[in-house]
């Protein structure tokens, strides 16, 4: 007994019997949630939905874990959002008035919405609770747990006082099985659900399917309430046997014989290689029956499709059809990522073939009579040399060339189109072709940062992403770079100019591809130029020696004529040697002629102004050299030199004299037409801001106009008074050239060369999006699609903002790609709907734009009503489509006089051997929707709605009711 008594010994157990079991805290967790949502209250009061709301209005959700123990729960919250919630509540509301869902389970305005929640379908709700398992956790199968998750919801709804029904999702979430309960003032709905894999034969028709609600409401009352019925059955029509296919067959006579959707050079390739339309939804809905009108049994059926009140019809859309503009972004896209050059893509190494083409230059002239592609150019002896050394450095048989002879001088020729025909050298430089880019579209290049798009590289670009496609992938595209990089060089070097390029400096706003091409240009052209002149300077010299009549030996120094077209001369200034000599030569010919030599280098005299001393000599306009012409990575790399000198007092005085070679150059024209002249009046010319002019009164009392350098010209060490200090009186002729169109051409030569096929592909990338967007206006301007307008204005939008950056986003512009495929696809869908309704062709006449206006609303809506049903015009051609589907389905002959028009189910005639073809296929879906209003459980009770969704399909059988029961006395 002590050791019994013994304190260390005695063990205690207190149990504690307040403490909170998991299955409280769960529902306490689902009140809290309730509470927060402000879901407590009555629900009723709200007018009911409009016809069409649930499709037309917008749908909202939230949602929020809850736990129970270990097992996470997402509870969501499901409502149509209705501006008119609260200005149409009742001022008073009765207190045993119906919860809101309870009112939506008899509504007719919104059966069978086609774009709603499954929920919403069966039991016509606009506002509903959904408990459901994690993501990651298993689903609820067992059948206590189920009662244990249900009994949760019943207690939650009545705590809390919320009329809102709440489901929970049970067995597996591909079934979508839901069970759940609404609670109101004395009422209750009990939600549930039987899900077959097979429809009983009893219950496969309307009487069975009466016969099961009947006995599920289970009502004391005889005789019953007459129950509404809404039936809908859904055709699928998959085979278009009266459908022309829009995309026009492979001509084989042509360059790209045998391809589908093959064109010519300069174009895109547009539309679906596959029908983009799979399927045609067809659903007959008879929405407003009473129980004893219609007759549905295992015999006989009144529910004829013909018949049908209310036709309506969805399109199923294939997913990401074959469309052949989507395939060429794509592919021309993919070779953004290739490393490979043009050297190892074509196999070969440049060093073996230079080597090799000094000896075999002798046979040049054999050239003259072989059929190769020649440089578009006039056909010449200097022309077959060229076309002999493209020939040596191509160095490969004709059987192994990525591209074939015929293919390339055809690219070659729609490139340049000006080798065609004899041209003059100061022929026009852009051709004749629409002007797109200057009408409609004319800021479209800029925006895309691309090239007009009757360019040079624009037809580049277009050839580049057909020989792509088409001719042989990145080799045939590594060896078309080639062959145009030796056309570059050949018209730089016989002074050819490029053909599609506008004259003048290069143009910022276009892509650096095309700045480069136009900067070549300005290199023939400042050639050509220089050329004439000194043929020019050659005449006069040779007409002035004749006239007087003595020959004089040529001067020392260098004059324009005297310059040399030799890449290693770098035309530097006279020497003071040259000077001296210079200045005898002149005197010798001013002592010669007789009278006073002008100045050289003038242009013409600068109106009525005068020099300041004297006074009396009036002011010329010099001869000045035009600036330099740059690209927009040129500007950058002078940019990012000039940054680097620094802010320093001596990095600002070098980066002022680097930025005054144009300056001091204009200085000394200045000075060579004008002897005598100050720095004041070379001011006066070149910038007159800077000279301040004020009225003054001289000593005879005269008002005088007197001027004077502004401020700040007169700052000490001033640029440009150290500028025309050091300025000598030079002409512009006789200047170093500030712009070197030889070392230029060299270094756009060179860059073209070392280009890569990614480089080339991300340089003409801006293009060829610029082609794929005036390719869907011009192909959307036939359709007149509202969403196309404003999805090609999307993506050109964004496509302007990831151009115009130097490195733009990889994954963006796959974006932007897809999103003009994306609308691609929608324009070949009309294009396919609008076949298979003859949309465009004599027989549809009046209904023409009627039928159009349909399709597109097929395209952007997710059903769409016949009108007139099956004796509408759309109705008429959708009937049709299905009777030629059934005769080829059961190979039976398709003749017009079968069927008469408008004809139903007993309008059939016997084929041949007695056969029977029907107009339209067993229905693929039928929903039946059945709804009274009874007293459940006893006689006594409130009438309460019941409703009952039937769901048939081919291997799918569902019931989803909706049971009330008055509480208040059961």
């Amino acid at each position: 007994m002590a050791a019994d008594s013994d304190p260390e010994t005695e063990v205690f157990e207190i149990t504690d019997f307040t403490t909170a079991s998991e299955w409280e805290r769960f529902v306490s967790r689902v009140e809290e949630v309730l509470n927060d949502w402000k879901l407590i209250g009555s629900s009723a009061g709200r007018a009911s939905p409009e016809k069409g709301e649930y499709t037309s209005g917008t749908w909202e959700e939230k949602s929020q874990e809850i736990n129970f123990a270990d097992f996470k729960f997402s509870i969501t919250h499901h409502y149509l959002k209705q501006e008119s919630d609260k200005s149409d509540l009742k001022e008073e509301l009765e207190e045993d008035a119906f919860p809101l869902a309870m009112q939506d389970l008899l509504c007719m305005n919104n059966d069978f919405p086609p774009r709603a929640h499954c929920l919403v379908r069966w039991y016509g709700m606009r506002e509903f609770l959904v408990i459901s398992p994690g993501a990651n956790c298993e689903a609820i199968t067992s059948e206590s747990k189920c009662n244990l998750l249900l009994s949760s919801v019943s207690i939650s709804l009545a705590n809390s006082g919320c009329q809102v029904p709440m489901f929970v999702q049970i067995q597996q979430k591909w079934r979508r099985l839901y069970a759940g309960e609404c609670q109101g003032p004395g009422v209750r709905t009990d939600f549930e659900m039987v899900h077959l894999r097979k429809v009983p034969s009893q219950y496969n028709h309307l009487s069975g399917l009466l016969d099961i609600f009947k006995a599920k409401i289970g009502c004391p009352l005889t005789p019953l309430p007459p129950v509404t019925i809404a039936i809908r059955f859904t055709y699928v029509l998959q085979d278009w046997q009266q459908y022309s296919w829009p995309q026009q067959p492979p001509d084989f006579d042509a360059l790209l014989g045998g391809e589908v959707g093959g064109v010519e050079f300069g174009k895109l390739p547009f539309g679906a290689c596959e029908d983009p339309i799979s399927e045609l939804h067809l659903a007959t809905t008879w929405p407003h029956l009473t129980e004893g009108i219609v007759v549905d049994n295992d015999v006989y059926s009144d529910l004829d499709p013909l018949q049908a009140p209310h036709w309506s019809v969805r399109v199923r859309k294939a997913e990401n059809p074959q469309c052949l503009l989507g395939d060429f972004l794509n592919e021309f896209f993919k070779l953004c990522c290739r490393k490979e050059s043009t050297e190892e893509i074509l196999g070969r190494g440049l060093t073996e073939e230079e080597g090799k083409e000094n000896t075999d230059l002798s046979a040049a002239l054999s050239k003259l009579t072989e059929p190769a592609a020649a440089p578009m150019s006039k056909l010449s002896v200097s022309s077959m040399v060229h076309s002999a050394r493209k020939h040596i450095r191509r160095h490969r048989r004709v059987d192994e060339s990525p591209l074939s002879n015929d293919v390339l001088n055809s690219i070659l020729l729609y490139l340049f189109p000006d080798a065609a025909v004899e041209r003059s050298s100061t022929g026009s430089l852009m051709p004749t072709t629409r002007l797109i880019d200057s009408l409609s579209f004319q800021n479209l290049f800029n925006q895309l940062k691309s090239a007009p798009s009757d360019s040079l590289t624009y037809r580049l670009a277009l050839c580049v992403c057909l020989v792509n496609f088409y001719h042989g992938g990145v080799r045939a595209l590594a060896h078309l770079w080639q062959e145009f990089v030796l056309e570059m060089r050949f018209r730089w070097e016989n002074n050819h100019l490029v053909y599609g390029l506008a004259s003048g400096a290069p143009d910022l706003r276009c892509c650096l591809l095309h700045q480069k091409l136009q900067m070549l240009n300005c290199c023939i052209e400042r050639k050509r130029a220089r050329d004439e002149s000194r043929k020019g300077a050659a005449g006069a010299t040779a007409a002035t020696a004749a006239g007087s009549g003595a020959a004089r030996e040529a001067s020392p120094g260098k004059s324009w004529d005297s310059w040399s077209d030799s890449e290693d001369e770098f035309f530097e200034c006279l020497s003071d040697q040259e000077e001296a000599a210079a200045a005898k030569e002149g005197e010798a010919e001013k002592g010669g002629a007789g009278r006073a030599k002008p100045p050289d280098g003038r242009l013409h005299p600068h109106g009525t102004m005068t020099l300041l001393n004297p006074s009396t000599e009036p002011m010329y306009i010099p001869v000045t050299q035009e600036p330099a012409p740059m690209t927009e990575d040129l500007l950058e790399e002078q940019s990012e030199v000039l940054a680097k000198l620094g802010t320093t007092a001596e990095g600002a005085h070098l980066r002022a004299r680097m930025q005054s070679a144009c300056l001091l150059s204009d200085m000394e024209s200045f000075k060579a037409a004008n002897p005598g002249c100050s720095l004041e009046d070379f001011v006066r010319w070149y910038s007159p801001r800077d000279y301040v002019e004020e009225e003054v009164v001289d000593e005879a009392g005269a008002p005088v106009l007197r001027g004077e350098l502004s401020a700040r010209m007169k700052i000490p060490g001033n640029m440009w008074a150290e500028a025309w200090d050091t300025a000598r009186s030079v002409p512009a002729r006789r200047q170093k050239r500030l712009f070197d169109d030889t070392k230029e051409a060299e270094k756009v030569l060179h860059y073209l060369s070392v280009q890569k096929p990614a480089d080339l592909t991300r340089h003409l990338l801006p293009c060829i999006l610029h082609a794929a967007v005036l390719k869907l206006k011009e192909e959307e301007s036939l359709e007149d699609i509202p969403s196309v307008k404003k999805a090609v204005q999307q993506a050109t939008s964004h496509a302007s903002k990831q151009l115009r950056h130097p490195n733009p986003d990889h994954k963006k512009l796959e974006v932007i790609i897809s999103q003009l495929v994306a609308v691609e696809t929608v324009i070949a869908r009309a294009r396919s709907l609008k076949a298979k309704f003859g949309i465009g062709k004599a027989e549809a006449g009046e209904d023409s734009e009627d039928l159009e206006k349909f399709v597109i609303s097929l395209l952007e809506e997710p059903e769409v009503a016949v009108l007139g049903a099956g004796r509408g015009p759309a109705g008429s051609i959708i009937h049709k489509l299905f009777v030629s589907s059934q005769r080829a389905a059961l190979l039976a002959p398709m003749d017009d006089d079968l069927v008469r028009p408008g004809g139903g189910a007993d309008d059939r005639k016997p084929m041949g051997g007695g056969l029977n073809v029907p107009d339209f296929p067993p229905p693929a879906g039928r929903e039946i929707l059945l709804r009274t209003c009874v007293p459940r459980p006893a006689p006594y009770s409130k009438a309460l709605p019941q409703r009952l969704f039937c769901v048939l399909l081919r291997e799918d059988f569902r019931l989803a009711g909706a049971l009330s029961s008055d509480t208040s006395f059961f």
